[in-house]
């Protein structure tokens, strides 16, 4: 998923990822799943600043390497 299609419609402000949460993102939460995916396969969710961390965590508790940067940055990789 690109950081556009996380665009709201036509207020064009990008929301959480987070079920329910309907905040404005200011992070990306950058991983891929290593089992099914290359190191150059990233996908993409984006998080306000309170659900940031437990965006990450999930993620992390299933084996999934993580990198989150602010909204809008991309990564390449996620190794």
């Amino acid at each position: 998923m690109s950081l556009l299609s996380m665009l709201d419609g036509d207020e064009g402000a990008a929301r959480c990822s987070s079920a329910g949460c309907s905040a404005a993102a200011a992070h990306a939460v950058h991983w891929r799943n290593p089992r099914i995916h290359s190191t150059d396969r990233v996908k993409t969710w984006a998080a306000c600043s309170e659900h940031r961390d437990p965006l990450a965590e999930w993620l992390r508790s299933r084996g999934f390497p993580v990198v989150v940067t602010p909204f809008g940055e991309t990564v390449e990789r996620v190794a």
